[in-house]
């Protein structure tokens, strides 16, 4: 796979925060990221655009408590709630 391949694999951190609707607006997300307290595999990240890939691990600090969280698919768009939810599986 080339690097240009790769990229287009990939979303921007934030960006994937808003399109999978853990936050009202991208610069919410941005802020979220630039916090670094969001996970990727394992590892704090503080960027907002570090990459996420479909099988990564997110490890999200949310006001309802921590959530885990596998990226099952890389959104499109940002569309409705059940949309956004397929994109994504809760870990135990």
């Amino acid at each position: 796979m080339t690097e240009d391949e790769n990229e287009a694999a990939a979303l921007r951190l934030d960006k994937w925060l808003w399109l999978a609707r853990f936050c009202k607006t991208r610069a919410i997300g941005q802020k979220m990221a630039g916090k670094g307290r969001i996970r990727i595999n394992g590892r704090v990240v503080d960027k907002p655009h570090a990459l996420v890939r479909v099988g990564d691990v997110l490890t999200l600090p949310l006001p309802a408590g921590v959530k885990v969280i596998r990226i099952l698919s890389l959104p499109s768009r940002r569309g409705p709630a059940p949309e956004a939810q397929a994109t994504y599986e809760t870990m135990p």
